[in-house]
């Protein structure tokens, strides 16, 4: 599967909603980007660290967000160069599609999973909360992470290994940013359930047919100015959790 393709067809699905909104308030924080739109629907996406850049000037564009077309960032999924951009450009999407219909379920995400002693568990990006719920299922778990302060680092032999024998796989949505959601699909087995989890998920069931994904585990904003506010104080998960709804939804596979 193509690099960007999900980033492409989320693009795809939106983009003729995004015609018609504005951007009424973006902030753009540490830990997350928030942006909201003219009808007060917001969305929010995970900022990852840029190693790469070193200029003063990280987003040239900004002070001219507010009062832009909502398409116009939307079109950073598929053209935005950066880790940074795709982030604006998933928030942007993920307020496009924070509406009131969705079908969806609060419990905790690993309750779906139904998780047996001694089942093989890849964790792709650290969910701390997750990993004391699933060991004491008497799953085996392995995390797959880029940080070396979060979890050990595993060899590239271990990762393709753990990926390609895990029969439950739990993928951080950050890997959209990064560009590494397909490859990392790519290297799966066989696994029973595929789970693309954390806020920045885009919970549009329709982009990832053909994918081995099974579930989506995200989170719509339901207080949009508590949330940016707390963004643009650099604030992360913890501090935005009350003003967030999780939600999971089950998906067929395609």
């Amino acid at each position: 599967m193509k690099t960007g393709l999900i980033l492409s067809r989320l693009y795809e699905r939106l983009k003729t909603a995004a015609e018609v909104r504005t951007v009424c308030d973006m902030r753009l924080g540490l830990s997350y980007v928030g942006l909201m739109l003219d009808d007060g629907a917001a969305g929010l996406a995970a900022v990852l660290p840029d190693r790469a850049s070193h200029s003063c000037t990280v987003l040239k564009e900004a002070g001219t967000y507010v009062g832009s077309g909502a398409v116009d960032v939307l079109q950073y999924l598929v053209n935005g160069g950066s880790a940074l951009r795709r982030a604006i450009g998933l928030a942007t999407a993920n307020a496009l599609i924070c509406a009131p219909g969705h079908q969806t379920d609060d419990r905790e995400a690993t309750t779906f999973f139904n998780l047996q002693p001694d089942e093989k568990v890849a964790m792709v990006g650290m969910f701390a909360p997750l990993v004391s719920r699933i060991r004491a299922t008497g799953a085996v778990l392995t995390v797959i992470e880029k940080n070396p302060e979060r979890a050990g680092l595993l060899s590239p032999e271990q990762k393709s290994r753990a990926l390609k024998d895990c029969d439950v796989a739990i993928i951080t949505a950050t890997t959209l940013l990064n560009g590494t959601f397909e490859e990392t699909i790519g290297l799966l087995g066989r696994p029973r359930e595929v789970a693309l989890m954390g806020p920045s998920t885009p919970l549009v069931p329709e982009i990832f047919s053909e994918t081995p994904v099974t579930h989506l585990g995200g989170a719509t904003v339901a207080d949009a100015r508590r949330a940016l506010q707390i963004i643009s104080e650099g604030g992360g998960t913890p501090a935005l959790r009350p003003h967030l709804k999780f939600v999971n939804m089950t998906l067929g596979r395609g």
